[in-house]
């Protein structure tokens, strides 16, 4: 299994730039970032930086999307990286949430994801692609690679992770929710005639080291209000208790209010009082590193290729350093 760790670019970027060198010092492979260009600093200069101060970590954001930067400028921004610092890097990208919401427009449609992941990786690693009807291709690209990897909750969302992108980004860390996720993506992949191993599966969620549950869950409560989010999308899309969404996953929701992005993916998030212990367990690693071990290894048996940890928190050091010590050996 893979490891990788997950930071807001909040200001300075040095220290984002630090954790990410910390983490592959520690046996970390990748370093993801948000992308939200009002919430936080621009991820892109970040991640040329993070590059130049690390010799192998993959670096690429989680997630961006089509809209606040077009299709062809995140595969030039991409190809750019790539080439300065040899295919290092990935593209998560889902539909929009903080970006897109935050600039009062609507999440993107799953039509508009699933051009974009063919336009982004067609240029990026330089083959032409039809871009609005009309053919582009970037002439200075040599011998480019780019994995896109599409973040999905919903049936159709999974379904498009399945026929079309090189990895699946799931946000939560439920074994029963990733082994219902995980077969749709691969039924997906396999009705596409694709070979489903081929998809790499990408579990992503807080991670907490330590014997204060009451202090770990209130550190990691955001998470739960920051996949509410997409939730709420699904219900109202399906409906409360539909078929097609399992109610494991919608039904923690009933007492949500409204969500205030000024505190998005933050410890005290007050947008996230109606998310329950269970929920934060369930969807969290919390407790002491055996507790983390033995849900990692639960994942892994499921097909989970990485743990995307979310460092979002008041021990983020600590918590990379335990992983490295402890985790990693053991699961890496």
């Amino acid at each position: 299994m893979d490891f990788g760790l997950v930071l807001q670019t909040d200001p300075p970027a040095s220290a984002v730039v630090e954790l990410m060198r910390r983490a592959e010092r520690r046996g970390f492979r990748y370093g993801w970032t948000f992308d939200s260009a009002v919430l936080w600093q621009e991820p892109f200069v970040i991640h040329s930086r993070i590059l130049e101060h690390t010799e192998r970590l993959v670096v690429g954001p989680m997630v961006t999307n089509p809209t606040t930067r077009t299709p062809e400028v995140t595969a030039s921004t991409f190809a750019t990286l790539n080439d300065m610092y040899g295919n290092r890097t990935v593209c998560g990208i889902g539909r929009g949430d903080s970006a897109m919401r935050v600039a009062g427009r609507r999440p993107n449609t799953l039509a508009a994801l699933r051009e974009s992941v063919r336009v982004i990786r067609d240029l990026a690693e330089g083959r032409e692609a039809d871009v609005g009807g009309k053919a582009l291709r970037i002439p200075w690209v040599r011998d480019g690679r780019l994995p896109v990897w599409v973040a999905a909750y919903g049936p159709k969302a999974l379904a498009l992770a399945g026929q079309e992108a090189d990895g699946f980004i799931l946000q939560l860390a439920d074994p029963f929710l990733t082994e219902w996720m995980v077969r749709a993506v691969r039924t997906a992949a396999a009705e596409a005639g694709r070979d489903p191993a081929s998809v790499t599966i990408c579990v992503a969620a807080p991670a907490y080291v330590g014997d204060d549950l009451a202090h770990a869950r209130e550190q990691c409560r955001w998470f739960g209000g920051m996949v509410g989010n997409h939730v709420a999308d699904l219900v109202a899309r399906y409906g409360e208790h539909s078929a097609a969404v399992p109610g494991e996953l919608t039904a923690y929701i009933e007492k949500r209010r409204g969500y205030d992005y000024s505190h998005h993916g933050r410890a005290g998030n007050p947008s996230t009082d109606f998310v329950p212990d269970e929920i934060v367990d369930r969807f969290c690693l919390l407790g002491p590193v055996e507790a983390h071990v033995e849900k990692l290894e639960r994942l892994r048996a499921l097909g989970v290729d990485q743990f995307a940890l979310y460092a979002m928190h008041d021990a983020r050091e600590a918590v990379i350093d335990a992983y490295g010590e402890r985790v990693i050996p053991v699961l890496g």
